[in-house]
């Protein structure tokens, strides 16, 4: 009898391997007003980007960089996703 796929489990697969995981919180969750581009360079170089990015875009992550992109890019994918119907993170390959 094959095992039941967890679709929890599997769906965070890519936070095993995430960069981020290897630093601290702080780097990700820079205070008011400082620089995130540290912590989008990091994320760039990570493989599981998309699904990160896509997870903050399902659970309306607020705060930090998630996926390469701040809070503020996060929400303007979200309302171009809106206007123009994309349908996941790849689209948000062209944003920076």
């Amino acid at each position: 009898m094959p095992t039941p796929i967890n679709t929890t489990t599997d769906a965070l697969s890519w936070q095993e391997s995430a960069l981020c995981a290897q630093t601290g919180p702080d780097f990700f969750f820079p205070a008011p007003g400082s620089s995130t581009q540290e912590a989008k360079q990091l994320c760039r170089a990570c493989e599981g980007r998309l699904q990160c990015l896509e997870y903050a875009l399902t659970h309306d992550e607020k705060f930090g960089v998630w996926g390469g992109l701040s809070e503020k890019e996060r929400h303007r994918l979200k309302q171009r996703r809106g206007a123009q119907g994309w349908g996941d993170a790849k689209a948000a390959d062209t944003v920076h």
